[in-house]
């Protein structure tokens, strides 16, 4: 982990200008230009809100917001384990050429998707009181859920950078698995209120993404307190999958190029 450290110190700037550079080009083409990256979870909260309140007739208070919210934090986890998947064959011209610890590359994702949370995140700031939410204290719980968060995707995506270049194919497998997430997340539907029983219960629990985009909600919007023992566990899990992800790439990372 040492070698973690130095690295990150060391390769900073590089991070940055990466990050920048990668966030420019994305939308360059675009007319909308950083604004696609509120517009893409604000259409999809309109599609489900109106699948929820309209076609089946249930939703739960200041839906739209809780719609935003989930979508906002999910797609950050699940476009960077997307992309670690098959960084390594993305960057394989610079990489064959100039050495950069391949986590780098993984912090750049990281980075790039953080931006663009924090950017659909305004959103939410300018919703609640539009929705009449009424903000409590609890909102300071954001702070280490979003932490927690970061540090657990960061560790699925140094997992699934390693074998993603030993497996061509695992790119459509994590697809799959990432989409029946989504549905077992709660994203579009409370799970403690629509899942009945104990099985709402291990559905929370059991599932990271869930309980992390329930918390938000929780301090965001109900004035709720988050089970910090259940955040400690997933924060430990994070960092527990960080330093087997670090240290599987440090020990292997010299092959990848052979590899692929």
């Amino acid at each position: 982990m040492k070698k973690f450290w130095k690295d990150l110190k060391r390769y900073k700037s590089y991070i940055i200008y990466a990050t920048k550079a990668n966030l420019k080009s994305e939308v360059a083409g675009s007319y909308l230009n950083w604004l696609w990256w509120i517009l893409d979870p604000l259409l999809f909260m309109m599609v489900y809100s109106f699948v929820a309140l309209i076609v089946f007739g249930k939703g739960e208070p200041f839906f739209p917001i809780f719609v935003f919210i989930g979508l906002n934090a999910w797609n950050f986890f699940s476009k960077s384990v997307n992309k670690s998947v098959k960084i390594v064959r993305s960057y394989k011209g610079t990489i064959s050429k100039v050495y950069i610890p391949k986590y780098v590359l993984i912090l750049i994702v990281i980075m790039e998707n953080l931006f663009k949370m924090a950017v659909a995140f305004t959103l939410v700031l300018i919703m609640l009181p539009i929705y009449r939410v009424p903000v409590s204290w609890y909102v300071v719980n954001v702070v280490p859920i979003f932490f927690t968060m970061i540090v657990f995707t960061f560790g699925c995506c140094t997992i699934v950078l390693h074998a993603g270049v030993y497996v061509a194919d695992l790119s459509n497998i994590i697809t799959v698995v990432l989409r029946l997430i989504f549905y077992m997340s709660g994203i579009f539907y409370n799970i403690t209120n629509r899942v009945e029983g104990v099985y709402g219960t291990y559905l929370l629990h059991l599932n990271p993404m869930a309980f992390l985009i329930n918390g938000l909600r929780d301090s965001l919007l109900y004035g709720r307190m988050v089970e910090y023992g259940v955040l400690l566990i997933i924060f430990l899990a994070g960092c527990a999958l960080s330093i087997i992800g670090i240290r599987t790439i440090s020990k292997h990372e010299n092959n990848y190029v052979k590899v692929i």
